[in-house]
């Protein structure tokens, strides 16, 4: 400290004292600030090996410093294409939604009450499979009547044809002693008239019996109505019933009475649907090759076909829908899923 308070006080400048004829104060001054600065610098030279590690962690090569980009380096990766996709062939694109040209609320044809359901959503069902059960017991006494009035009238039509048939041979027999005058007339004619009404009674009965066949056959058909079946294979995506309640084909009044047991979709009748805006309908034609990507998978095309142009327009949107059929079938498309398509040159 000593050093440096008499280094300052020889900075100083005495206006009393005259000037000297030899190096002037100044000078002095300045060639002791050059040495202070080349003795600094010196000093970093030989103990710049002695640096906290922090600081020569920074200067290492092996831990570079971060750079920030520069303007014209974001900019060129802005402009990068995207890959090789042929976008140039897409000459339309447009949004819209999978739909199942094939869907049915499945429902009983007669009212009833609800004693068994066989379906849960998302479950597969085949053509003819059975999805619930109504109560039965009424139709079944039904049909079981009918079948015992069946059976009573068959064996009707068995003693008929057996009386038909000794009535035959009674009037054969008097047809034979009459020619030998053993028999009257009139017993001839008696035996005539029996073996006749004997045949239109077995005549009657037959027919009875087709009657009474079909009246067996329509109360099978009642009684099967209270089986509910699929009307073709596909998926249950709504189950709207629950065993206990009362369906009905109708909507009956208050909103405890179902319309409907389940809602099965064949999946292999999917499809997209677009409107596609009329001002560019004339870009697009039946056959036209198409590219859809589902919004929950973008990155993976789908090829598909444009299958029709509706003949008609929105006037509302100023929209013409057109269908488009899809050539994979695959379990990620689901009804209703959101989709967009690019139309491709011809």
């Amino acid at each position: 400290m000593a050093d440096k308070s008499e280094l300052l006080d020889q900075l100083k400048i005495d206006r009393s004292q005259p000037e000297s004829s030899g190096v002037s104060v100044t000078t002095v001054a300045i060639i002791v600030v050059a040495a202070l600065v080349v003795g600094a610098g010196a000093g970093v030279l030989l103990f710049g090996g002695n640096a906290p590690e922090e600081v020569r962690a920074e200067a290492s090569p092996e831990r570079p410093a971060a750079v920030e980009p520069s303007a014209s380096t974001t900019n060129s990766a802005q402009a990068t294409p995207a890959p090789a996709t042929s976008r140039d062939d897409r000459i339309l694109n447009a949004s819209g939604y999978i739909t199942a040209r094939r869907v049915a609320t499945v429902s009983s044809q007669i009212t009833g009450l609800i004693t068994e359901v066989r379906v849960e959503e998302g479950m597969l069902v085949e053509e003819g499979q059975v999805l619930a059960r109504l109560d039965d017991e009424l139709a079944r006494v039904d049909f079981d009547l009918a079948e015992a009035r069946l059976a009573s009238q068959r064996a009707f039509v068995d003693n008929v044809t057996a009386n038909l048939a000794e009535a035959k041979r009674v009037y054969e027999r008097a047809t034979q002693l009459r020619k030998e005058n053993l028999v009257s007339e009139a017993q001839l004619t008696e035996a005539a008239a029996r073996f006749d009404a004997l045949t239109a009674d077995l005549k009657r009965a037959r027919s009875d019996i087709d009657v009474l066949e079909l009246e067996v056959q329509r109360q099978q058909e009642r009684l099967d109505d209270h089986v509910i079946r699929a009307p073709y294979a596909g998926v249950v995506t709504v189950k709207n019933a629950q065993t206990g309640e009362i369906v009905s084909p109708g909507s009956a009044g208050g909103g405890f009475t179902r319309t409907g047991i389940c809602t099965i979709v064949d999946m292999d009748s999917l499809e997209i649907e677009v409107d596609v805006n009329e001002s560019f309908i004339g870009r697009v034609f039946s056959g036209q090759r198409v590219i859809a990507n589902l919004d929950a998978y973008p990155d993976w095309d789908i090829a598909a076909a444009v299958i029709a142009i509706i003949p008609t327009a929105d006037r509302a949107k100023a929209t013409v829908r057109v269908r488009i059929g899809i050539e994979t079938r695959d379990p990620r498309i689901l009804p209703d899923m959101g989709v967009k398509v690019a139309f491709l040159q011809e």
